[in-house]
């Protein structure tokens, strides 16, 4: 189990720089996530009454231009500029979006999502079902599509923005923005994202896991992966 704890905000840019992969929740490897590692009072302060790791989403994003989006069982994780490289190449087994469809590997639906997303970019998600007509009694399946996308490293999201009342004051949760990789990222993704081959890149990606979780079973790393 990775050794960590998150008592600040500069805690978790280390830690997804340290570990490269960062998953928010708990999942099927133990000790591999933020909600394990983060002290009580960073996960929900009783004082003040606020969430400061979830309040950091939008933040982290900005400051380290790391990719967040949901990548691991269906899970949100933290992937640090670097690896994300490696891991949208594997991921999208070295198709651009448009090759993939062309090759009947990805539905209509699917395009007609990524489409509005690559042609709006960066777009809230309350934005982007309005102009899809993604709301009851219209499109259905936009968080199975949103996820899909999300899990093949073609959207991401790129930060988090909160509402604001008459008064300027931000309230409730933030709303996700949604972005492709190409368009957050620009070319330090575009000119690298598929220099290896998606064998090349999943063989660094599960070096990388092994060394992180030596006590782990190859089955288990794997099957996160996948």
């Amino acid at each position: 189990m990775i050794d960590f704890t998150i008592n600040s905000m500069a805690d978790l840019v280390d830690a997804v720089n340290e570990f490269g992969f960062l998953p928010f929740f708990e999942n099927s490897i133990e000790g591999f996530s933020i909600e394990e590692h983060t002290a009580p009072d960073c996960w929900y302060d009783n004082t003040n009454g606020n969430w400061p790791v979830w309040e950091w989403k939008g933040p982290m994003i900005r400051t380290t231009g790391c990719a967040y989006g949901k990548f691991f069982e269906k899970k949100a994780c933290y992937i640090s500029p670097e690896w994300f490289l490696d891991f949208a190449n594997y991921r999208r087994d070295g198709y651009d979006f448009d090759a993939r469809y062309d090759d009947g590997l990805a539905p209509l639906k699917d395009k007609q999502l990524y489409d509005l997303i690559e042609g709006n970019a960066p777009i809230l998600s309350k934005e982007l079902k309005e102009l899809g007509n993604y709301r009851k009694g219209g499109v259905k399946g936009f968080d199975t599509m949103i996820n899909r996308l999300q899990s093949q490293c073609y959207v991401l999201i790129s930060d988090f923005v909160y509402m604001k009342d008459k008064h300027g004051n931000p309230y409730g949760w933030g709303v996700a923005e949604y972005s492709t990789p190409e368009s957050f990222m620009g070319e330090r993704f575009t000119d690298n994202v598929y220099r290896r081959t998606p064998e090349e890149s999943y063989e660094r990606i599960f070096a990388h896991f092994t060394k992180l979780f030596p006590d782990t079973d190859e089955q288990t790393i794997r099957r996160f992966l996948k």
